[in-house]
């Protein structure tokens, strides 16, 4: 390879932003991810109170 090969490739992998929208929907991917399980456990946790209070007015002390 001549150097004027490899500053080609350089310049050519520089300019080239498909990589970069992979890494951003990666990382907006994974953002997503945390949110929706974050909102898994917090609505787990109202809706097992929920059902908990049912239960007991329900049945009473069974639950």
């Amino acid at each position: 390879m001549t150097l004027q090969t490899i500053k080609t490739s350089v310049l050519k992998f520089a300019k080239d932003e498909d990589g970069l929208t992979i890494v951003e929907y990666a990382v907006a991917g994974g953002l997503i991810t945390v949110a929706v399980a974050a909102m898994f456990v917090l609505l787990g946790g109202a809706v097992n109170t929920k059902i908990t209070a049912l239960c007991a007015a329900v049945k009473g002390a069974a639950c």
